[in-house]
């Protein structure tokens, strides 16, 4: 079984700051996470899910959406099989599901569709 779950999440005033976490557990994930690209995407109400942040394996290789650069950092611990994503000046537009995923390959601009498994999301609600 592979399961990743978000937690983080919650409803902050803009400019504030929220730290989102992904563990990853399972068969797959319990002894090969750093062979998994992960990311974080997002979705808000109405829209598509899009690309947020993702890197590589042993984290050499990171990008980010233009609407959040200088603002959010991705970070990774793989002993602890962790993802993070420490998101800082938040703005109301930032207001959206957040979902945790992994994948095979590294793109600097993935596609939902080009990763494996996700979580379930965790909600960050930004107030104006």
């Amino acid at each position: 079984q592979v399961q990743l779950v978000e937690s983080g999440g919650g409803l902050v005033q803009a400019g504030g700051s929220l730290r989102l976490s992904c563990v990853a557990s399972g068969r797959t994930f319990s002894s090969y996470f750093s062979n998994y690209v992960m990311g974080w995407f997002r979705q808000a109400p109405g829209k598509e899910r899009e690309f947020v942040a993702v890197i590589s394996r042993f984290g050499n290789y990171i990008n980010y959406a233009d609407s959040v650069k200088g603002r959010f950092t991705v970070s990774r611990d793989n002993a602890k099989n962790m993802l993070y994503l420490q998101m800082n000046s938040l703005k109301p537009e930032d207001t959206a599901m957040y979902y945790c995923a992994a994948g095979g390959t590294y793109y600097s601009n993935p596609s939902a569709d080009g990763m494996d498994y996700w979580g379930k999301g965790t909600l960050v609600t930004v107030s104006s």
